[in-house]
């Protein structure tokens, strides 16, 4: 018998892939709770979506997820009687990561309304890493305004004090709000998290490792509070155009805003307005989603692939 070789040996993944068709035939006869003015409220600007979307790719999954929080309660009423503790059970986490204009906000936003009309009406709360980022004056006293976005520019130990009290059981935990249109945190506003049955937390960096300020990994991961985590991908030729779409989009509608902080584009012609996002992109998100975001996608528990029409084209949901 001849040598097994990287050209003869079977291709084995840690993941098991799905279709489009084989993916929605798991929600057959599911009733989807929202309608199309429910997803207009839902849908980030420029994230192309319909109902049949939904009904394909994001009531499965919610079905699935619904599956894997019912588990996690049965296992904590189990070991609570073994162990005869009577500790409240913690919030079921879910992490929701991608680049930026992938569409994971569009995603977090339509799992958190599916899975609270489930059966029970489970509390859902959502969070976005965005309330985490450094202030701007921070920042630009850090030389990091240029790089916001990236882990250095996050009050990671803030973020994982946030976590750690949330999956530790604590009543009324706070996060930072961030207000787009001012493009900073929003000094003094919280959004207060008390003890919800699933969180669902959003954002660039939720799946990164990180560093410490002396260069070394962290003792504490953001994933060691996970319960699950989904991946929202994409080829970075798509995100790109995608990027350049919101800016022009929002060129003509939030950047109008003369309190706005990108109002000094409103008035860019559309080439000046396209040639501004490429570079924008060229400087700060491209290099964010290839040296950051993008090598994390392995540890995800599930990965949507979208293609550039926006549509997921598979599915792949890492084995147990």
């Amino acid at each position: 018998m001849g040598a097994v070789t990287a050209a003869t040996r079977p291709h084995v993944s840690p993941y098991a892939a799905f279709d489009r068709a084989s993916w929605r035939a798991l929600a057959a006869g599911t009733t989807l709770p929202l309608d199309e003015t429910d997803l207009g409220g839902l849908a980030s600007l420029g994230d192309r979506i319909d109902l049949g979307e939904v009904t394909t790719v994001y009531l499965p999954l919610a079905g699935l997820l619904r599956l894997h929080v019912e588990a996690s309660r049965r296992l904590w009423a189990a070991r609570s009687e073994f162990l005869g503790d009577d500790t409240a059970k913690v919030p079921y986490v879910i992490a929701v990561a991608g680049s930026v204009a992938v569409g994971k906000s569009t995603t977090a936003r339509l799992l958190q309304t599916l899975l609270a009309a489930g059966p029970g009406s489970p509390r859902v709360d959502l969070v976005t890493t965005d309330g985490f980022l450094l202030p701007n004056a921070a920042l630009e006293a850090r030389g990091l305004l240029g790089r916001k976005g990236f882990p250095e520019s996050y009050d990671r130990r803030a973020l994982v004090r946030f976590l750690a009290d949330v999956k530790s059981g604590r009543g009324e935990v706070s996060a930072p709000l961030y207000d787009h249109q001012s493009y900073d945190v929003v000094p003094g506003a919280r959004q207060v998290v008390d003890r919800p049955d699933i969180l669902v937390l959003e954002g660039l960096n939720v799946l990164q490792a990180g560093r410490r300020a002396d260069g070394r990994a962290p003792e504490v991961f953001l994933s060691d509070f996970f319960d699950f985590s989904v991946y929202v991908d994409a080829a970075e030729s798509d995100i790109r155009e995608w990027y350049v779409e919101r800016f022009l989009a929002l060129r003509r509608t939030a950047f109008a805003d003369t309190s706005a902080y990108f109002h000094r584009f409103a008035s860019l012609t559309d080439e000046e307005a396209r040639q501004t996002a490429l570079d924008i992109w060229s400087a700060v998100n491209g290099p964010n989603l290839r040296s950051n975001i993008a090598p994390t996608r392995s540890r995800a528990g599930l990965v949507l692939q979208k293609a550039a029409d926006h549509a997921v084209r598979r599915v792949l949901l890492r084995k147990i």
